[in-house]
Order: structure tokens, then sequence, then C-alpha cells
């Protein structure tokens, strides 16, 4: 799954920072190169990977009295309808989720997976706006139509799975 989900996260890093290909000639005697001007904002490092679970307390002692991590408190954010809990790793983070009331869409991602899982990820970025204008421009459906506050109270947008290689992507302003 690792290796299928870095394939992945790859394969969408390069569309969304991609606004158009470089062109190049094929003669030798006049290897010419022409870059066709990128996006005005770009991708920073990734932030966190979020992970859905049926048992927040479970989870949360899983990965600090067991695997020796720090963990936070856990945080309600009811416009997004989940609780929040962050496991720092040093170069990232995880998002543990949990749901948040009935209309919770965690509480609808784990009645098809019982158990919990990969939910998304989140890709910081230097301008969240300029982001959302050009991403629509390339087609790139977001599930919004202006950023949320998200958990570290910065402007958050989802941008569609089906559009980024089944993969829930966050993007939160840097």
């Amino acid at each position: 799954m690792a290796a299928s989900l870095g394939r992945a996260a790859a394969g969408l890093l390069t569309r969304l920072q991609t606004s158009a290909p470089t062109i190049r000639t094929l003669s030798s005697s006049n290897s010419f190169s022409q870059n066709i001007p990128s996006c005005l904002w770009k991708l920073g490092r990734l932030n966190h990977v979020a992970i859905a679970v049926p048992d927040l307390e479970k989870a949360q002692s899983l990965y600090k009295d067991v695997l020796g991590a720090q963990v936070s408190e856990t945080v309600a954010l009811p416009e997004h309808g989940v609780y929040t809990v962050f496991v720092e790793l040093g170069n990232t983070k995880l998002e543990l989720l949990h749901p948040l009331g009935e209309k919770s869409p965690i509480a609808s991602f784990l009645q098809k997976n019982k158990t919990g899982g990969m939910h998304h990820i989140c890709i910081e970025v230097d301008d969240i706006k300029a982001a959302m204008t050009e991403l629509k421009k390339k087609k790139i459906r977001i599930l919004s139509e202006e950023p949320k506050i998200g958990a570290h109270g910065k402007p958050v947008i989802f941008l569609h799975p089906k559009d980024c290689h089944g993969v829930l992507v966050e993007l939160e302003q840097a």
C-alpha cells in the first residue's frame, strides 16, 4: 500500500504542478528548450496523512503508549464534523479522525471501512486562492466553493479523489 500511495502521490504532485509541457526540438545541433510559464503558486511539504479511526482512544494509545510518539489532545472541529488528534512524526504528522455527529463525512467513511484507514493526504501551498483558480482551469474539482478553516487554523480545500488518482487531497495554506 505504501508503494502505491507513493506512486499516486508522485503522479498527483506532477499533475498539480505542471501547467504545460516543456517543448524541445529533436535536432542535436539546435538543442533548444522553451519553458512555458509555470504556476503562480507552489506546492510545499507534506503536512499530514489523515487516518479515519473507529475508536479514537485506542488509536491515541497505540501511537502514544505503544509506539512512543508525541500525541496532541483531541480537538473538536464541528464545521468539518470531526474530532482530530495529531501524531508528531518529526518530518510530518498523522491526523487521526473520528466522527463528530451523524452527518460527519468520517462516519460515512467508517461505515464503508469498519476498521478505519487512510482518509486523505494534506499538502501545503503558498497561495491557496491562486491554487484554486489554476486547478479549476485544469478541470480539477474542488469540494467547496471557498476555503474552510482547518485543524491548524489555516484555510484548506479538498480536491476530488477522482481527479487525483483515487486520493482525497487536502491543500492547506502554508
